[in-house]
């Protein structure tokens, strides 16, 4: 997960000049169509079991995900292909968003899992 939305840029930036910004406690991440700096992730899924799952990172530099994260549907919600991480199990602030390395079709009830490891947040 390489782009951070603009209310991480501010927070980090505010953190940098040691003006004590409200970091994140938890994080939680979401499946969703699309994503963009101003805005994160984008066409997150409505009803049919979804839920954003909280995530826990380790790590020095690269941060990867200490276990799996798994999605678990009741019915189609269509084709999900970007990853976000939000401040919030609901709502919140959207902190960054990449694209999936595949496409995740959810045609009726399942489970999308990302393997632990398999979510990376690379500093640059």
């Amino acid at each position: 997960m390489a782009d951070l939305t603009d209310y991480a840029k501010n927070l980090l930036g505010r953190a940098l000049c040691a003006r004590s910004p409200a970091l994140p406690s938890q994080v939680f991440l979401g499946l969703g169509t699309g994503g963009s700096d101003p805005t994160g992730l984008t066409g997150e899924p409505v009803g049919n079991g979804y839920a954003r799952q909280k995530v826990t990172f380790s790590g020095i530099g690269a941060q990867q995900n200490t276990d799996a994260i798994r999605f678990t549907f009741t019915a189609s919600v269509g084709t999900l292909t970007h990853v976000g991480l939000f401040d919030a199990a609901s709502g919140g602030n959207p902190l960054t968003w990449s694209a999936l390395s595949s496409a995740a079709a959810v045609t009726g009830a399942g489970t999308v899992t990302i393997n632990a490891a398999g979510l990376v947040l690379m500093p640059n």
